[in-house]
């Protein structure tokens, strides 16, 4: 929402002094709009946010005091902080400027006002404000953590080449994209590669963690706050929607918004209008929303923890992120750049696979997706004594199967049961592998190749407790 493109707010109570300010500024390219009296300059800073507010400070209370501008002042501050504000009197005192600028006035302007000193105030402050406003954006950038390093992009299987062709089609578009796939996958990597590849690339990608905001701070993070909002808002605060104005915004997580809080989201995807917490103006943004989970929203939606609404403004386009081991084409490729970003990260130079590492490597069935592999690098890296990675290095857990194969791992017993079907096979697995790990999660997951995640939707499918 850059300055630029916002007029300047002139507030007199005589009307051809409104009529002088707006044809001068006219005439260099600065729009305007007019106030006659406080009531009209509160009424509109409560409606739009103006570059910058003009004002007399002198009413109809009186002639000479400058006590309504004073006041009009200290108004305009508790709206806004951060609006330049130029005070301007027939009856200037230096006690007046002392008193204007205690209130909150940025510069001081004497009727009559001299053409060229005018327009140099005005630019002065413009600019200062345009500088303010951009320290206040990086600094909240530098405070969210936009991403970890991608890496190099690879992606030559099968599904992935159909995943890139569907992201290239939708990427130059504004249309909102839901990124569905398991933990670890890489949503945020098709995130990044979306932004970078639509028509908002010059501008901020700003990722949110849905899962990691108190909902008690909800509002205050999404659409910001004023200062003195609630008790530790000493000073404005920019949300996460206004930082992403004309970029991207990308929800990670998004399943974990709480139910509460779904509705405020909702309206600001519909209308593109939000309220700072602890301000009545309202502020218009233009964001591209990506959203990402590894949740099934359909099944919330039917539990009635997600709203349906909320979903179909997420997915006008969906694109599913495969697991890693329906892409086991790209392991070895994938392990191969893992390898020597952390070879060069650790100084580890020289270092490869031996043929034992590359066939554990193919074996997996990596139920932790490309974070688990890159992990399984790093550690490798750090840990292996000589120039080769074996498979001990590696520290891959033998016999891993994926819960892709644990019904395939369950067909034979079916059979063997005598007619049992698949599903029933594999419930009794789970069973078996909870009671021989005394219910531990972890190790049960571990024993099944399946992640926690994956068990706990299998124990609610099969009621287990």
């Amino acid at each position: 929402m850059s300055r630029e493109r916002l007029p300047i707010l002139i507030a007199d109570d005589q009307a051809d002094v409104l009529e002088s300010l707006r044809l001068l500024l006219k005439g260099e390219g600065i729009p305007t709009v007019r106030a006659g009296s406080p009531a009209e300059v509160l009424d509109l800073l409560g409606k739009e946010t103006p570059a910058l507010v003009l004002m007399d400070l002198n009413y109809t209370r009186d002639t000479t005091s400058g006590q309504e501008g004073l006041e009009l002042i200290g108004a305009i501050r508790k709206l806004d902080a951060a609006i330049p504000i130029v005070a301007m009197t027939a009856w200037g005192s230096i006690d007046l400027v002392v008193q204007a600028m205690r209130a909150g006035a940025n510069d001081f302007i004497e009727k009559p006002w001299d053409n060229q000193r005018l327009l140099t105030v005005l630019r002065n402050q413009l600019a200062l404000a345009q500088s303010r406003g951009e320290t206040a954006r990086l600094k909240r950038e530098n405070e969210i953590l936009r991403g970890d390093e991608d890496g190099g992009f690879i992606a030559e299987s099968l599904p992935m080449r159909h995943l890139l062709d569907q992201l290239d089609r939708v990427a130059p578009t504004d249309a909102n994209v839901l990124i569905l796939g398991e933990n670890g996958t890489g949503k945020g990597v098709i995130a990044r590669r979306l932004h970078a590849r639509s028509r908002r690339a010059a501008r901020p990608l700003v990722k949110v963690n849905m899962g990691g905001i108190p909902e008690s701070v909800f509002e205050a993070e999404m659409f910001g706050h004023v200062r003195g909002a609630f008790t530790d808002a000493k000073s404005d605060r920019i949300g996460r929607f206004e930082l992403a104005d004309g970029g991207t915004l990308f929800l990670d997580e998004i399943a974990n918004i709480p139910p509460a809080q779904q509705p405020k989201l909702l309206r600001v995807l519909e209308d593109g209008e939000l309220e700072r917490v602890g301000s009545s103006r309202t502020l218009k943004v233009d964001v591209r929303l990506i959203s990402a989970t590894n949740a099934d929203l359909a099944d919330d939606v039917a539990r009635g923890v997600f709203r349906k609404d909320l979903l179909f403004r997420l997915n006008t386009v969906e694109l599913r992120l495969p697991p890693l081991r329906e892409r086991s084409e790209d392991v070895p490729l994938l392990a191969e750049s893992f390898l020597e970003r952390f070879s060069r990260r650790y100084h580890r130079d020289g270092l490869r696979f031996a043929p034992s590492a590359s066939s554990a490597l193919s074996a997996y069935a990596w139920p932790g997706n490309v974070r688990e592999l890159s992990h399984a690098i790093e550690r490798a890296v750090l840990m292996s004594a000589g120039n080769a990675i074996d498979a001990d290095a590696l520290g891959l857990a033998a016999g891993q199967h994926s819960g892709a194969t644990l019904a395939a791992a369950a067909a034979p017993l079916a059979a063997a049961s005598g007619g049992g079907t698949i599903e029933q096979a594999e419930e009794q697995m789970v069973r078996d592998a909870l009671q021989s790990t005394g219910g531990n999660i972890q190790r049960a997951a571990a024993m099944l190749g399946l992640s926690r995640p994956a068990l706990y939707r299998r124990m609610e499918k099969y009621g287990i407790q």
